[in-house]
């Protein structure tokens, strides 16, 4: 006899008066009203007998899988794998009584949920020490719906969790992990692995609590080269490591997919764990100044070249790049490489040596013909349209310019965009100049062709 029957004989035996058709219709109105997808026969069952006065805890089963979870159930425990996890965080109540909470995602053979950890339980000794993928057993935690209506674990003060050294059934971590070029929309709790495509930006902002707030966004490429966008909401440079390679491999511990302004994007929130490919200690850089640009801020972003002829973003937040010429070969033991850019502060150095090996301008061209996403490139071009300026709103109200031009080498044709105040940097060109534009992103625009956009620190030289 199965759980079920044994749970349904035990009720008919307690309320006599109904019949098993009745608890059955009931079972149905109970499913239909919480949502079949949340509730199984025997999690209705509980809940029905709840209604009657009828206590079903007493059942032999002390053990269940993610999928038989129903709103409601107290003591439950079972085992599952570690997702992702957030770190601790400390509310006050309404009576102004601090507590703690950590919220983390687990996941079993057929389902993935989500766990809160309240007070004192938000702190165990060794949680900090999960990893994605580790095997825990959680012990005596009660469930409640999320905002949406899904069950809940929840871990007070009658329940823990606790690492388990035992096989286990549960998938392995890496069976679920899939390539970024196999997301598709509407996908959730993913285990997402790829490559660092360009930059990372660090994004500061404030909250619709009007909080102020951070966020990371990149793109990472997948098997078949296509980039994505990934923003990672709450994150700040301080999960990734002081030197990140070009490139690097990056696995993204419980994310979802949603439809953003470029198609298909990565998202993440603070629970979202990542692994990024990279170095705690940092290595010197030496390039070629190219371009230096003073910005509002009173930050300097400059660009240079090193030997391989990879373009390097410098942010300077100390001001020594400002002292030096263009064309100077310099040495920089920056704070943090983040792939191709580098970050100069206070405790950084940076001085000039004397080295004939690193290349010019005229060794970093690249043919349009060959330019794919990514950041840094450089192209010499004459200028088919001349640069027009208009003027564009966003979805929030705000007018920004933007100022565009077609232009095109011996290989192929391309538009070249920019935005804000770098569509400043188009004003002085006309059709028919001859110009190398260093320093631009190519990036998807519409109808997927690769278009280049001016950043912060391009710089556009006409030839004479």
């Amino acid at each position: 006899m199965s759980d079920f029957e044994e749970l349904l004989s035990k009720l008919l035996e307690k309320i006599p008066e109904l019949s098993r058709s009745v608890i059955e219709e009931r079972i149905k109105e109970k499913k239909d009203k919480i949502g079949s997808g949340y509730l199984t026969d025997q999690g209705a069952l509980f809940l029905v007998a709840s209604d009657l006065g009828v206590s079903l805890e007493d059942s032999p089963k002390t053990e269940i899988e993610l999928k038989d979870l129903f709103v409601g159930a107290k003591e439950v425990t079972l085992e599952s794998r570690v997702l992702n996890m957030s770190p601790a965080k400390q509310f006050i109540k309404k009576d102004g009584t601090p507590f703690f909470l950590r919220t983390m995602t687990v996941y079993d053979s057929n389902s993935v949920v989500s766990v809160k950890l309240w007070d004192e339980k938000a702190t165990l000794p060794d949680i900090e020490n999960l990893k994605p993928g580790d095997l825990v057993k959680i012990i005596k935690a009660y469930v409640k719906s999320d905002l949406t209506g899904a069950p809940t674990i929840n871990i007070g003060s009658g329940g823990t969790i606790e690492p388990k050294k035992s096989n286990s059934n549960i998938p392995l971590i890496n069976s679920i992990t899939i390539d970024a070029s196999k997301i598709k929309e509407a996908q959730k709790d993913l285990v997402v692995t790829g490559k660092i495509s360009g930059v990372i930006n660090l994004l500061e902002f404030t909250n619709s609590k009007g909080q102020p707030s951070t966020a990371l966004k990149f793109r990472l490429s997948g098997e078949n080269d296509k980039s994505v966008n990934v923003v990672l909401w709450g994150k700040d440079e301080s999960i990734l490591p002081k030197m990140v390679l070009p490139n690097a491999d990056v696995k993204l511990y419980g994310v979802r997919t949603k439809i953003g302004n470029q198609g298909l994007e990565i998202h993440g929130n603070d629970a979202t764990i990542i692994e990024i490919e990279g170095k705690q200690e940092i290595e010197p850089v030496i390039v070629r100044l190219l371009s230096v640009v003073k910005l509002d801020s009173g930050e300097i972003t400059a660009l240079g070249i090193d030997k391989s002829k990879k373009m390097i973003q410098i942010n300077d937040v100390s001001g020594s790049i400002g002292s030096f010429d263009l064309n100077s070969i310099l040495e920089c033991m920056p704070s943090k490489i983040f792939g191709n850019i580098i970050k100069i502060d206070h405790d950084s150095f940076v001085r000039k040596i004397d080295d004939d090996t690193l290349p010019n301008i005229s060794e970093l061209r690249t043919k349009i013909s060959e330019i794919k996403e990514g950041s840094g490139h450089c192209v010499e071009a004459i200028i088919l349209k001349a640069p027009e300026r208009r003027e564009i709103q966003t979805k929030n109200g705000e007018t920004i310019s933007l100022s565009e031009m077609f232009v095109e080498d011996d290989s192929a044709q391309i538009w070249i965009k920019a935005w804000r105040k770098q569509a400043d940097l188009l004003s002085n060109f006309t059709l028919g100049d001859i110009i190398t534009v260093l320093g631009v992103n190519a990036k998807p625009g519409l109808e997927g062709r690769v278009e280049l956009v001016l950043t912060s620190y391009s710089k556009i030289i006409k030839k004479n």
